[in-house]
C-alpha cells in the first residue's frame, strides 16, 4: 500500500514516492493491451511516418513502453525517454531497454537544445504536473516539427450531469474554485490507483499549442459519449504540427 507523509513533503515529493514504493507493479497498475494510450501510441506511429520523423523524444517514459514500441517497430528512429524516478528507469533496463535510451530527466526543464527531436511526446503525465504548461513549453522548444499528447479531458469525464456542472463552471471562470472546494484546498487527489493527479484536461493548453503550431489535430482516444470531444470524450490524443 502507498505510504506517504502529506503534511511534511511536496506535491512532486508525493508523487516520485508513489512511482518509487509501486515501480514494481507500474507495469500492472498503469499498462493495459490496448489502453488509452497504447491507442494513441498507434496513432503516433502514423503521424512519425507522415512527418518523415527520424527521432522521438518521450517525457516522463516511466518504465518505457514507448521506447520499447518504437524500437520494435521503427528501429531506424532515435528514441530516447526521460524518466525523473530511478527505480521506474530500472524497471525498463530490466525488460532490455538501453540505459543511453532511457535516461535520467524532468519535463519542466529539458536538458536539450531547442529542435533536438523532430517529435517530442508525452502519454498520461500533465494530470500528475502542477504546471502542465511548463512541460508543454519545454515540449515545443525542444521539438523540431511536432508534439504528441495523450491525456485525460476532466470536462469530459462522469456522468450528464457532472459533465455539464463542470463544463459551466469553466464557461463561468469558475472551475478553478469549484476544484478547490471539491479538493478541500489541497488542488489535487490521491489515489491507491494513480498516486497525486490535478484535474486537468488537455483543451486546457488548446490555444496556446494552436498559437504555436500550424495545425492542431485531435483523436479520441476512449468510447466517447457524443460528438463534441470537449463536453463527451474523457481521454484525447492532440499532434500539434510547427
Amino acid at each position: 500500500m502507498f505510504k506517504f507523509e502529506q503534511n511534511s513533503a511536496s506535491e512532486e515529493e508525493i508523487q516520485r514516492s508513489y512511482y518509487r514504493q509501486t515501480a514494481q507493479n507500474y507495469d500492472q497498475f498503469h499498462l493495459h493491451e490496448k489502453d488509452v494510450h497504447y491507442f494513441a501510441l498507434t496513432f503516433m506511429l502514423g503521424a512519425i511516418g507522415f512527418l518523415d520523423a527520424q527521432s522521438v523524444l518521450d517525457v516522463g517514459a516511466g518504465t518505457g513502453r514507448t521506447v520499447s514500441y518504437i524500437n520494435q517497430r521503427c528501429p531506424s528512429i532515435r528514441i530516447k525517454g526521460v524518466e525523473p524516478v530511478k527505480e521506474l528507469r530500472e524497471i525498463g533496463y530490466s525488460k532490455g531497454i538501453s540505459e543511453k535510451d532511457l535516461i535520467e530527466g524532468n519535463g519542466l526543464s529539458l536538458d536539450f537544445e531547442d529542435n533536438s527531436f523532430d517529435i517530442v511526446c508525452c502519454f498520461g503525465i500533465l494530470h500528475h504536473i502542477k504546471t502542465p504548461r511548463l512541460v508543454i513549453e519545454e515540449m515545443l522548444r525542444v521539438s523540431k516539427k511536432a508534439i504528441f499528447i495523450s491525456d485525460g479531458n476532466n470536462f469530459g469525464q462522469g456522468t450528464f450531469l457532472s459533465r455539464t456542472l463542470k463544463q459551466s463552471f469553466n464557461f463561468l471562470g469558475l472551475w478553478p474554485l469549484a476544484d478547490f472546494i471539491k479538493t478541500k484546498g489541497k488542488g489535487y487527489t490521491i489515489s491507491e490507483g494513480d498516486g497525486l493527479a490535478y484535474s486537468y484536461s488537455v483543451f486546457n493548453d488548446f490555444n496556446y499549442i494552436r498559437r504555436n503550431c500550424k495545425t492542431v489535430h485531435l483523436l479520441n482516444t476512449s468510447n466517447t459519449k457524443g460528438a463534441n470531444l470537449y463536453k463527451n470524450s474523457d481521454s484525447i490524443a492532440l499532434l500539434g504540427i510547427k
